[in-house]
């Protein structure tokens, strides 16, 4: 899997040299996002890649924490085809309802863009996660303090993606904001409650 993650990476790099330059750089820089929420199309072959290996990244390190709390040590292939794929149908599915609703309230324009940043900013999470999980399965045994840092680490992307959201419809969220609670409260913060209820049920 993580050959895999390397292999799609290369691709994207492959196909789009200074675009995954500048993506590289998307925590710290805006200039990705200004370029290419412009470009962004329906189907990008680009952004297809980095998801691919989102769902790999995303998909071993589920694994290999549920591996550590578990004490499991063989690797189930249909175990992570249904971790892979729920992961996959999860993200899909959030982006469709967020596309249908900004149609619904015609903001598709600004919700496309939206939705770029806070995609982009989750690619990113994929980048990072390959050295993550290529340093817990060959170089040392995972510890609970290690997952707490990488799980902070985490929260930081998701945050600064948040952010630069935020400052980028500011004045938008100024005027609705009830709104923005209303959304951020059902469609970011309920999801993530309910799947944790779902796995600490289990």
């Amino acid at each position: 899997m993580l050959v895999v993650s390397l292999v799609v990476i290369a691709l994207a790099k492959l196909t789009s040299p200074k675009r995954f330059n500048d993506f590289v750089t998307v925590l710290g820089n805006s200039k990705y996002l200004k370029i290419y929420a412009r470009e962004q199309k329906f189907l990008d072959r680009f952004d297809a890649l980095l998801f691919t290996n989102l769902i790999i990244s995303l998909s071993l390190f589920s694994y290999i924490v549920y591996g550590f709390f578990t004490e499991t040590r063989v690797i189930s292939v249909d175990t992570m085809f249904k971790l892979s794929f729920g992961i996959c149908v999860y993200i899909l599915i959030k982006v469709f309802v967020e596309r249908l609703i900004g149609s619904l309230m015609e903001i598709d324009e600004m919700i496309d863009q939206y939705l770029f940043q806070k995609i982009s900013y989750k690619n990113y999470l994929g980048l990072v996660l390959i050295p993550v999980n290529a340093f817990l399965l060959f170089s040392f045994k995972p510890t609970l303090t290690f997952f707490y840092v990488i799980v902070i680490l985490l929260f930081i992307v998701i945050i600064t993606g948040l952010i630069t959201s935020i400052k980028a419809y500011q004045s938008l969220i100024k005027h609705n904001f009830f709104y923005f609670i209303l959304y951020l409260c059902a469609l970011e913060i309920a999801p993530g409650i309910i799947l944790y209820k779902v796995f600490i049920s289990k």
